[in-house]
């Protein structure tokens, strides 16, 4: 059995992960500062879109990955 990547970055690259992304792997994913700097994302709704599970936030790496493409799509493409 394949062991699953554990570097965030490879599973975008690699396919989808059999588990939902957590905070910290967008922060590691995107290179961001700190993971407070990824809740304010989340106040000013910008970054991908995730949803609750009790008290965790928790993100589709589906919709991670369409929301990089929408980001880096040309703007002219419309």
């Amino acid at each position: 059995m394949a062991e699953e990547p554990t570097d965030p970055r490879a599973i975008l690259r690699g396919g989808l992960p059999g588990r939902y992304l957590a905070p910290e792997d967008l922060v590691a994913m995107f290179g961001l500062p700190s993971v407070d700097t990824f809740y304010q994302w989340r106040r000013k709704r910008i970054g991908p879109p995730g949803f609750r599970v009790g008290r965790y936030l928790r993100f589709d790496p589906a919709a991670v990955r369409a929301w990089v493409t929408e980001q880096t799509a040309p703007e002219d493409a419309a």
